[in-house]
């Protein structure tokens, strides 16, 4: 059984900093891309980050060097550390997988994904 379950959403001032977490039990962790999306009020869901099972990480272009993805070693939890935080980040943070190894920036193809978590910049 897949589950995957967001935490560390919340209010913050512009300039913080958040630290996302997604905790996934099932065995996908490691098989599968795993990546985080937003959902903007009144935007589609955008992709925001991503990792490949070989361990190559992908970030949407106007978020590179604020935002990191990591995935934990020991235990299935993958982060998203987010800095420098600005209003228009505000949106619910969903943990997402895909059934490949590699990434895509298409959320039709994660099947697996998390309830959400909400991040406000303000």
């Amino acid at each position: 059984h897949v589950q995957l379950v967001e935490s560390g959403g919340g209010l913050v001032q512009p300039g913080g900093s958040l630290r996302l977490s997604c905790e996934v039990s099932g065995s996908i962790y490691n098989r599968y891309c795993m990546g985080w999306f937003r959902q903007r009020q009144g935007n589609e869901r955008e992709g925001v980050a991503a990792t490949d099972t070989d361990g190559s990480r992908h970030y949407a272009d106007s978020l590179k060097g604020r935002f990191t993805i990591s995935k934990g070693s020991g235990e299935q939890t993958m982060t998203l550390t987010m800095t420098n935080l600005k209003p228009e980040d505000t949106a619910v943070y969903y943990c997402a997988s895909t059934r490949d190894g590699w990434c895509t920036q298409d959320d039709s193809l994660y099947p697996y994904w998390g309830q959400g978590t909400q991040v406000t910049v303000s």
